[in-house]
């Protein structure tokens, strides 16, 4: 049979009987093998503990145990999420890769203990934040639509990884926007969820009241399964919350009726930089989801540009904070671009700290209110699809229009979701953000999903990898 494309089909085939996870796993080693030499997704291959996995997966089955849907699923992890049989990186030459010897993040325990299988370590931008740097001697990631282009960052790795057919899931961070922008450019379903719902222990932080660990994979419903087994409370995170984690796949029927979708179009919809490719895409979403029987509305986000600014002086500021030793006596191991954006953090204040922190405030109860007269809401990722990297300009981002970070400060979910392609000779992927208040998690993957079974936008597969994926 065909390698299935998504978590759910795998799940579906495997206690059918159509595959094994041995067959799964060697199907996409030899995929890795073959392409990841050019499209640079994976730091550190775990080829033979994969094997082993799959085996122990295919031994249970056997044996009639099934812990649940992602038993026999191979995946990916992003080289900043401590694995006890693998290094990690972080990408960066900073790092004491025999720090994380020996034991396994919160989230690698809890998929090893559902049975899925690690396929290995994703290249990112260094300590996710700076940018690929060629001087340093790890993999420099390439966009599979299009290989001059960005993967976005910071979890560039685990996109491709997805998107290339090299894994059937992958984990993700996000601190700003680094699950749903590599998503986003890939063609992919990134979903951040609330602030706390994922332990972060075992993971290298960058702003540590940021941070979360994430499900990346083709669909919602995909994402919905993996995050079931990732979400919960764990004492070793006092960043986690002991609130009750659903089954995200319950209400998934592909329904959306009377439902009440958001639009800001102030801020979101309306800026100059806004490509209007991805702008008719994405109300073209909008559109197909009325169609469905769900009620638009207009809304506005309150202060929407001050929320990405305090988002983003908050990651200064922590960033800065985690990195200062290194940064005053190894600063040449960085890559020049992690170190440049790491100093920035020096110029925050004490005072623009508290004062960023005392605006989340406000901003996280005006959204609250704001989402007790919708279900979800729907906004662009970013500001149009991958850019050749020769032409990227930081100064550009730093002044340009944002609509990810909010979220972060928020600490809501928010999940990128593909709705169509670009006319380019090579067309780029399209994304828009579904976002929904704090631990319900449950109406994005809703709307996702329901989307996804009226359009196939999220089962393409990228030029490059089209001949590999297809057997």
């Amino acid at each position: 049979m065909t390698t299935p494309m998504t978590i759910q089909e795998a799940a579906a085939a495997l206690r059918a009987g159509e595959t094994t996870s041995v067959e799964l796993t060697k199907t996409l080693l030899g995929r890795i093998e073959a392409l990841n030499p050019t499209l640079g997704s994976f730091i550190t291959v775990t080829a033979d503990g994969a094997l082993a996995e799959a085996e122990a997966a295919d031994a249970l089955f056997a044996a009639g145990v099934d812990h649940g849907p992602l038993q026999g699923i191979p995946y990916a992890a992003k080289d900043i999420i401590a694995t006890q049989n693998a290094p990690t990186t972080a990408n960066s030459l900073v790092y004491d890769r025999s720090q994380s010897d020996g034991y396994d993040a919160t989230v690698i325990k809890k998929l090893r203990a559902a049975g899925a299988v690690l396929l290995g370590k994703t290249v990112l931008n260094e300590f996710a934040y700076g940018a690929p740097d060629p001087d340093k001697p790890f993999p420099m990631p390439q966009n599979p639509w299009d290989l001059p282009r960005t993967a976005a960052g910071s979890s560039s790795g685990s996109g491709i990884a997805v998107a290339a057919g090299l894994a059937l899931g992958a984990l993700g961070t996000d601190t700003g926007a680094s699950t749903r922008g590599p998503a986003a450019v890939s063609g992919l379903t990134g979903m951040k969820q609330t602030y706390g719902r994922v332990s972060k222990w075992g993971c290298v932080p960058l702003g540590y009241s940021l941070d979360g660990i994430n499900p990346m994979a083709r669909s919602a419903y995909d994402c919905a399964m993996m995050l079931n087994v990732l979400a919960g409370y764990d004492p070793k995170d006092p960043c986690t919350v002991p609130v009750p984690v659903p089954d995200y796949t319950a209400t998934l029927d592909g329904s959306v009726a009377g439902m009440t979708i958001g639009v800001p179009y102030k801020y979101f919809f309306d800026a100059p930089q806004l490509d209007p490719e991805t702008r008719t895409a994405i109300l073209a979403a909008v559109d197909v989801l009325k169609d469905a029987g769900a009620i638009i509305k207009e809304v506005e986000v309150p202060h929407a540009d001050e929320a990405r600014t305090a988002n983003s002086i908050i990651i200064a500021g922590e960033g800065y904070a985690y990195h200062r030793p290194d940064l005053s006596t190894r600063l040449d191991d960085y890559g020049q671009f992690t170190w440049e954006v790491l100093a920035r953090g020096v110029l925050v204040s004490a005072s623009d700290y508290v004062q960023a922190q005392r605006f989340r405030s406000y901003f996280r109860a005006a959204i609250a209110e704001l989402f007790e007269t919708i279900d979800v809401m729907i906004t662009p990722v970013q500001l149009g699809p991958a850019g050749l990297r020769a032409t990227m300009n930081a100064g550009a981002q730093l002044t340009n229009p944002g609509f990810t970070g909010q979220w972060n400060l928020a600490g809501i979910p928010a999940m990128a979701v593909p709705v169509g392609f670009n006319a380019n000779e090579l067309p780029l992927p399209l994304s828009m953000q579904i976002v929904s208040g704090a631990f319900n998690e449950a109406a994005a993957f809703k709307v996702g999903d329901a989307y996804q079974r009226l359009t196939d936008w999220h089962l393409r597969v990228p030029t490059y990898a089209r001949a590999a994926v297809a057997v």
